[in-house]
């Protein structure tokens, strides 16, 4: 299941992370989407959408962490 928009992330995406975080989310969620297709690709029992999930949100946090303080995701 794709995303196509940033619209069709989930919530907890979408209201809590800076376009520019949802985009890489997005195109990360995507990206493994296609490469974890196949089981044997994927680590224990992790379905394709667990996996595509943890890798979208590694991706986030290479650029992103969550201001404790605040609560907000900023630049690193």
């Amino acid at each position: 299941m794709p995303y196509e928009k940033l619209k069709e992330l989930p919530e907890s995406v979408r209201d809590n992370l800076p376009k520019h975080a949802q985009e890489i989310y997005k195109e990360a969620f995507n990206s493994a989407w296609d490469q974890y297709k196949d089981a044997e690709d994927r680590r224990g029992d992790a379905t394709r959408e667990e996996t595509a999930h943890r890798v979208a949100w590694a991706a986030v946090k290479n650029v992103y962490e969550k201001d404790e303080s605040s609560g907000n995701w900023k630049k690193k």
